[in-house]
Parts: structure tokens; sequence; C-alpha cells
């Protein structure tokens, strides 16, 4: 890499192409590196070489267009995700109901939906920093679906550093976006995960008592407490 500042629009432009031309690539994220692809040959390849168990969903990579176009949500779910996203700034993994006819999801064939969706709804991540607003701009415009997960082997924990990305996940990526540490590196773990529909965290992740607190003061919802 060459001295000086990222070019997030050029990088996530060669990114995107690979996975758009059926790749995958490692990308930066505010909560970790991701571990990307857009069809059902890429995803499953992703699957098997992190391990993961049968019960476990590729998330899709949103912002916040993609969600209101996608998600199915009440005025006050869309409030919440916005008070949260938009309002304090803060990453969320939201798990909502989909809009199945949407032309992103319409992409997906039956294997890359049934590995990527649970009774109607999809996990997307939202506001997870630059480089994630600048491919997921490219994915609405071009109508190109990213999904995928942490860029880890399964259970080995989320990476905040590429060089921390085991050998056999590097070696999948046909691009690889090394952007250095991640911000919410602190957190040691990645996104908080929330269905909307329950109000239930799914995962206790990075920023959880910032969303914790948003919900108690703006909508008098109280989440239970991360396990000490």
């Amino acid at each position: 890499m060459k001295p000086g500042r990222a070019d997030v629009a050029v990088d996530a432009r060669r990114a995107f192409d690979a996975i758009k031309a059926g790749g995958i690539a490692i990308l930066p994220n505010d909560v970790g590196y991701a571990l990307i692809g857009g069809a059902a040959p890429a995803l499953k390849r992703i699957f098997d070489t992190k391990q993961r168990a049968p019960t476990k969903l590729n998330a899709m990579l949103g912002n916040d267009d993609i969600h209101r176009q996608v998600h199915r949500l009440t005025p006050r779910q869309r409030d919440i995700v916005r008070a949260i996203t938009i309002d304090q700034d803060l990453p969320l993994g939201l798990i909502a109901p989909v809009d199945e006819r949407h032309p992103l999801l319409g992409k997906l064939d039956r294997e890359a939906w049934d590995r990527s969706t649970r009774a109607g709804t999809v996990c997307m991540l939202l506001n997870a920093g630059p480089f994630h607003e600048a491919i997921c701009q490219l994915s609405l415009a071009e109508t190109q679906p990213l999904f995928g997960s942490s860029a880890n082997k399964s259970l080995s924990g989320t990476k905040f550093r590429v060089e921390d990305i085991e050998p056999e996940i590097k070696a999948i990526a046909d691009v690889i976006v090394d952007y250095g540490l991640r911000k919410y590196h602190h957190y040691k773990a990645s996104s908080t995960l929330l269905d909307i529909e329950t109000m239930a965290v799914v995962r206790y992740g990075a920023c959880f008592e910032l969303i914790r607190d948003v919900l108690a003061r703006w909508f008098g919802v109280e989440l239970p407490p991360a396990a000490s």
C-alpha cells in the first residue's frame, strides 16, 4: 500500500467488482473484518471454509437506503433503527422482516436464500463505517447483494486486523482490503444483533451499552444487560 490516505471509493469498487464476478472479498468494517460474497457458490465456499454450523446464517451488508427498501418495519421500528444508526451513529446488526420481492433479494437462488434468511427475516449490518457505506452504495446501484459473515473460522472470534485472520480464510479471498486495526476492536466482538420484532438481543456486541441506553432513554425499552 502506498503512503497516504486510503482511497475508499477505489478500494470499494475493486472489491465490489470481484464479488460481482462471483468472487470473495475480505472487507473492513468498523466492527471487524468481513468475508463477503454475492452468489451461491461463493457463499457456500465461505460457509465451508469457516466450518460454520448448519444453523448459522449469512448476514447482509446494507446502508440506510438498502435497509429502508428491504426491511419491512412499522414507523416506530424505523424510528428505533434511525435513532441508533443515524442519530447516535452506532453500528447495528438488525434482524427484521423483509420484502422478498426486492430485486436485491431476488438475485439469491434457493440455496443462498436458505442460508441467509429465517422465517422471512434477514440480518443486515448497518452503519459500519465509510468503506461499508461505499460498497453498499454500489450494491444498491448495481443490484448486487452482499452477504457473508466475519472473516474468521467459526467460533474463533472476530478479527480486527488482517494479520490475525487465519491463512485458510485469507486463501479463499480474491481481494483483501486491509485498513488496519478496526474502530471497535476494544469490544472484542462484532456488531450487536437486535431482533426488531421481539426486541431480543441475539448477540451482545459492539456498542451494546450505548444501544441499550438509546432504547431506554428515547423509547422506554429496557434490554437485559450483558452478562458480566
